[in-house]
């Protein structure tokens, strides 16, 4: 320590801290703090504590200021009194002196660990023996170490790396057990080194805390003897928990076995394998990748990360936000509408749905038909399935409402289903006719009809070159079956409003993909009730259990809640691996396209997106159908309107109001929230995006005149 003359007054008079050097006299004060600043130039001074005695004020308190500015670490008056010298000293010795000590063993210790490469010894006068030590592997065996005053010691040791964040090695802990108590039987000591081994091996894990828990918590309990040895590894563990050090901090404490045994350490154990746990959840690998990128990124980056660790801790990651620019009710109405369960208020007007029992064969169809018995009146409309213009409504009216088992029959045998399923024919129309049975005629738009329409697009999807890459025949067949299953025993109604009237089937399902579970449900019980039209009934169970979990996740898909979800993680799996597999001239390379598009997860994402695709592709439809299907689901939500109104219900989607409802602009936003991305993603269709681009000019027309009808007056 050094002490000087501070404040630049003539009248300075020489220090009284006799044991001292002083920087200078009253008559060299001016030149004290171009003094001070040489001292703080030199690097071997970047932890001295320099303190300037200056004498006591005549007058008003002078500002520290200018002593700080001239390097100056304290400012003491001076004082006649030897002892009040004395306390200053102990004072300074205890708080600056003590921290700058510290912060220079710190600066020897991370000197030592960029130039070192298999292990660090740190000793204390103290305690003689290594107080610390640093690692960079797993190592046992015998530990040699001498004391100061030449005495070797030996002690068997384990030392075991703690992994952290990014694979990189955050700390090491190790248990030391001198040799020379080999003879005694120490039942107790045994019993914590077992202990302690296991601590040891369960501390090897990703940690995700700071690194010095459990030395600190170890050495917090030893006799005041090894006080010097606690502050050195103090201080080693402040350093690993900020993660500054380069390397790895290890520390060793001669702990008695005393002090580890009992409950204390039994609590001690349990908490090591709980922090030890390796358990982790993809998004919180993120974030911790996230967290430690922050810490060498420069200002601007880390409030960058900051923003994208805050989106990342919600809960709607696929969700979009609608903007100021966005405040149209039609839009806002059609997308919160369809992208909620509803309010989930509690009501006394339970709605009643699913107490009916499914409906069995039609009498009028009690023997069902053979696909060559088809009336030529229906076969001929079904000659262009195939094609993406086919016009699904007039095989409504030749079929008297029931297109989905005529279509059904032709499509399935298109693609051998009865044949992969080895199922007859008839069980095969069978089953076909107890589905579309159960869907509601009544609604005017899920009903078959919309069922038929589904099926027919999945068909159509099915045959282009990069679905049938990536997907297998049972993916086929689940597909299919998915498509007509999709709405079986659709009520009409929207999830929101069977929540919000506490239905029972929102009982049920706690409110969750309610109509989706349902579906899928149902489709599983009639398909099995009955022998005569169980599709299933012949093929192997694993088969039976990897078709039926591939209808049921299709068939959840559909649910508008994941809408965003499933378009994301399509894009982000699929579309981008294959642009960049193009950009960098590899998408001639058969084998990486294919090992893209065939991979367990991304062969589920492409049957998501298919069906979804398929279930909601009116817009993409020739204009006339995109038309009459506007104004079929249009109907369907002004009745789901009338109908909260008359029950009190909250009405989930104002705008649909058959007095006041524009088509046109509810046409526009489902077309700009939900459709457009979706079929840029999913293939190259032009085909389908022209008719898009037609549809959405027509509504577009009709919205620019102010128009809210299906068509222009005539």
């Amino acid at each position: 320590m050094t002490t000087g003359w501070g404040k630049p007054q003539a009248d300075e008079r020489p220090c009284t801290l006799h044991s001292f050097r002083g920087l200078g006299t009253a008559r060299r004060a001016p030149r004290l703090g171009s003094a001070c600043l040489s001292i703080r130039a030199v690097n071997s001074s970047e932890n001295t504590v320099i303190v300037a005695v200056v004498k006591r004020p005549d007058r008003e308190e002078a500002s520290v200021m200018p002593l700080i500015n001239a390097g100056f670490n304290r400012r003491y008056v001076e004082n006649v009194h030897l002892m009040a010298c004395y306390n200053e000293l102990r004072q300074l010795e205890h708080g600056e002196v003590r921290a700058q000590f510290k912060l220079r063993a710190s600066n020897a210790i991370f000197t030592a660990l960029e130039q070192s490469q298999d292990a660090i010894e740190i000793t204390s006068e103290d305690q003689g023996p290594s107080a610390c030590c640093v690692m960079f592997q797993e190592w046992q065996g015998i530990y040699y170490a001498k004391k100061k005053n030449g005495d070797s010691i030996q002690q068997n040791v384990k030392i075991t790396p703690v992994i952290g964040q990014g694979g990189k090695i955050r700390h090491c802990v190790s248990i030391n057990r001198p040799l020379n108590d080999n003879n005694k039987t120490d039942k107790s000591a045994d019993r914590v080194q077992a202990e302690s081994q296991t601590d040891i091996l369960s501390c090897k894990h990703k940690d995700r805390r700071k690194g010095s828990l459990d030395v600190k918590s170890i050495t917090s309990r030893g006799s005041d003897g090894e006080s010097e040895g606690r502050w050195m590894m103090e201080t080693l563990c402040f350093l690993s928990a900020y993660k500054t050090c380069p390397a790895v901090c290890v520390c060793v404490a001669h702990v008695p076995s005393s002090i580890l045994t009992g409950s204390s350490q039994r609590r001690h154990s349990s908490m090591a394998r709980i922090h030890s746990m390796t358990i982790e959840a993809p998004i919180t690998k993120v974030i911790n990748i996230i967290n430690q990128a922050q810490e060498s990124s420069p200002m601007p980056v880390a409030e960058a990360l900051d923003r994208v660790l805050e989106i990342l801790r919600t809960t709607e990651l696929y969700s979009p936000q609608l903007g100021t620019k966005d405040e149209d009710p039609h839009t806002s109405d059609l997308v919160g509408g369809l992208m909620t369960d509803g309010l989930r208020r509690l009501s006394g007007n339970e709605y009643i749905l699913a107490t009916k029992q499914p409906n069995h064969l039609p009498s009028n169809l009690a023997t069902p038909l053979s696909l060559n018995d088809i009336p030529p009146r229906i076969a001929q409309t079904m000659e262009t399935e195939d094609s993406w213009d086919f016009d699904i409504f007039s095989l409504e009216a030749a079929t008297m409402k029931r297109p989905l088992t005529f279509l059904g029959l032709k499509i399935f045998s298109r693609f051998g289903v009865c044949e992969f399923l080895n199922c007859p024919e008839a069980t095969l129309r069978s089953w076909l006719q107890v589905i579309e049975a159960n869907y509601h005629s009544s609604n005017s738009y899920h009903n078959s009809t919309h069922a038929a329409d589904v099926l027919h697009a999945t068909a159509y999807f099915l045959s282009k070159e990069r679905v049938k890459q990536s997907l297998d025949p049972i993916d086929e067949v689940a597909a299919l079956i998915a498509a007509t299953v999709h709405d079986v025993d659709h009520p009409g109604r929207t999830n929101s409003f069977l929540c919000n009237a506490g239905s029972e089937l929102a009982i049920l399902y706690n409110d969750t993909a309610v109509l989706e579970s349902h579906h899928a449900a149902l489709a599983f019980q009639l398909t099995t009730r009955d022998d005569k039209c169980n599709i299933f009934k012949h093929i192997e169970r694993n088969e039976y259990r990897s078709l039926r979990q591939a209808v049921i996740d299709m068939v959840l898909a559909t649910e508008m809640t994941k809408h965003f979800e499933h378009v994301n993680k399509f894009v982000n799996s699929i579309n981008k691996p294959l642009a960049a597999l193009e950009e960098n001239g590899g998408s001639s390379d058969e084998e990486a396209v294919k090992n893209v598009l065939t991979s367990p997860e991304n062969r589920i994402l492409v049957k998501r997106m298919l069906i979804k695709c398929a279930d909601i592709s009116n817009p993409c439809r020739p204009l006339e159908l995109c038309i009459e299907w506007a104004g079929r689901i249009s109907e369907e939500y002004f009745a789901q309107t009338d109908e909260e109104k008359r029950q009190g219900l909250p009405v989930v989607m104002p705008v649909f109001d058959r007095n006041t409802c524009s088509i046109p602009k509810s046409q526009i936003s489902f077309i700009d929230y939900f459709i457009t991305d979706m079929f840029d993603a999913w293939d190259d269709l032009p085909n389908l995006m022209q008719h898009l681009d037609n549809n959405f000019k027509y509504w577009k027309g009709l919205d620019d005149r102010k128009l809210h009808t299906l068509r222009p007056p005539s």
